[in-house]
């Protein structure tokens, strides 16, 4: 395999891993309003850092900030 293959084929599997964490979540669209299958690396970073954060139970005291 040539490396820029090799590359491509790394960033697909990052991609579909966030895909499947945003799905498993029940994330379909974007904060704008966008599909999530047409978004790229970068922009699903960003979704599954906001879905994140909705996860997160700020009752619990382990989670309180201070």
């Amino acid at each position: 395999m040539t490396t820029a293959l090799v590359s491509a084929t790394k960033e697909e599997m990052k991609k579909n891993f966030l895909l499947d964490k945003l799905l498993a979540s029940g994330v379909t669209r974007s904060q704008q309003g966008q599909n999530i299958w047409k978004l790229d690396y970068e922009e699903l970073k960003y979704e599954w850092v906001l879905q994140s954060f909705k996860e997160v139970d700020a009752e619990c005291s382990a989670n309180a900030w201070f």
